[in-house]
């Protein structure tokens, strides 16, 4: 009996240790169906179990769900794409890139999405990645493969994300004929034009994005491969247009060589002009040094001129003066003595008879009586001191 009461005693035990057990694993279930902790990054939303309200959380923190269904949200979200794409001159190439987008955080927007949607994949899959791809598709008849890959690539990243986030653009095709860049063939070409109004373009749909408050930004394109038909013309082109720059290039120099060489010559002409000009200024200065000197030279001689003429003249007054004091008796003197000086060496030098041998009716004491050349000379003497008017007699002062 006691061991029928320890059996019934042991079981109730265990039945209430695993009334416990299941209670508490029931308390632990419910528990996560009272409150819901979210974080910063996100948006929560609650269905109620019982009216079915949403009830929507927007900042971090534990909140009350009570068994509601809670659904999540992130605030920010990143898309990442690889979309073919087809250019008006028939190229095609695959563009990979992204696109980041924000959710709303108003109840109205949110609601509408949540309602349509209902989840963070299914935005992203039926909403953003549709418009993503077809933006894409429509900006692509927009501009040629080489356009794409040069000219209008910042209108191609324009194009896009202006599209994703305002609605796609109302175009305008048209047929234009042109020459082919490779061939050089004629063409048609269709164009694809955005239509505008008033320098605005025109939509062809409204903004589905913005009609949901989802902001669109940070449009990026990682890479844009061709297909092989337009990588070869690329690169094609791309070598045409780097061979002409090339010529330009040297064109360039070669127009450069010949201005630095005819600026050179010109250099040298003029330095040979100045050159010249140096020694020009230099024989210039060296003349006119000449002829100041020449002039002063000129003008030397006629102060010396005049000098001597002065000197002349004064010397002959001087002179004129000394003769009218004297009578001129210096030069009278002079000019007797030179002229008895002559007479007596011509009678001194003559070897022939001064007069007759034989005189006829003379006298003593009479002329021709004495020395025929001692009377010659006296007569001489007579005759010179005469012609000179000079007095050879000493003037008796007492008289």
């Amino acid at each position: 009996m006691e061991n029928i009461r320890n059996i019934v005693r042991n079981s109730s035990k265990a039945f209430a240790v695993g009334v416990a057990v299941v209670l508490l694993l029931v308390t632990v279930v419910l528990a996560t169906k009272i409150v819901e902790n979210m974080d910063a990054d996100q948006i929560m939303v609650v269905q109620s179990p019982f009216s079915g309200e949403l009830t929507w959380y927007t900042d971090a923190g534990i909140k009350p769900q009570w068994f509601g269904k809670v659904t999540t949200y992130p605030k920010r979200s990143i898309y990442e794409f690889k979309t073919p794409v087809r250019f008006n001159d028939g190229g095609h190439g695959t563009m990979f890139g992204s696109v980041q987008y924000e959710m709303p955080l108003d109840v109205k927007n949110l609601t509408a999405l949540h309602v349509r949607f209902g989840s963070p994949e299914a935005i992203q899959k039926q909403l953003i990645e549709t418009i993503t791809n077809k933006a894409v598709y429509m900006t692509g008849p927009l501009m040629s493969s080489k356009e794409s890959y040069a000219e209008k690539r910042n209108y191609l990243i324009h194009y896009v994300e202006d599209q994703i986030s305002n609605g796609v653009y109302r175009t305008l095709q048209k047929e234009l004929k042109t020459k082919d860049e490779m061939t050089g063939a004629d063409k048609t070409v269709t164009v694809v034009e955005i239509a505008t109004k008033g320098g605005v373009p025109e939509r062809q749909e409204e903004a589905v994005l913005t009609s949901f408050g989802i902001k669109a930004f940070n449009f990026a394109i990682d890479q844009l491969p061709y297909d092989d038909a337009v990588e070869t013309q690329i690169k094609q082109q791309q070598q045409i247009i780097m061979d002409v720059q090339t010529a330009i290039a040297d064109a360039k120099k070669a127009e450069q060589r010949a201005i630095t060489v005819a600026k050179q010559g010109e250099a040298d002409a003029a330095k040979a002009k100045w050159e010249q000009e140096v020694v020009k200024a230099k024989q210039v200065t060296e003349a006119q040094q000449r002829l100041e000197v020449a002039q002063l030279d000129a003008k030397a001689a006629e102060q010396y001129k005049k000098k001597k003429t002065l000197e002349g003249e004064a010397d002959g007054i001087y002179k004129q003066k000394v003769m009218q004091a004297d009578g001129a008796l210096t030069q009278k003197l002079a000019t007797y003595e030179r002229v008895m000086e002559k007479f007596a060496n011509a009678i001194g030098n003559y070897q022939g008879q001064w007069v007759p041998t034989i005189n006829m009716g003379g006298g003593p004491g009479g002329f021709g009586q004495g020395n025929s050349a001692m009377d010659l000379i006296q007569l001489l003497t007579a005759k010179t001191a005469k012609d000179l008017n000079l007095e050879l007699g000493v003037p008796n002062k007492g008289r």
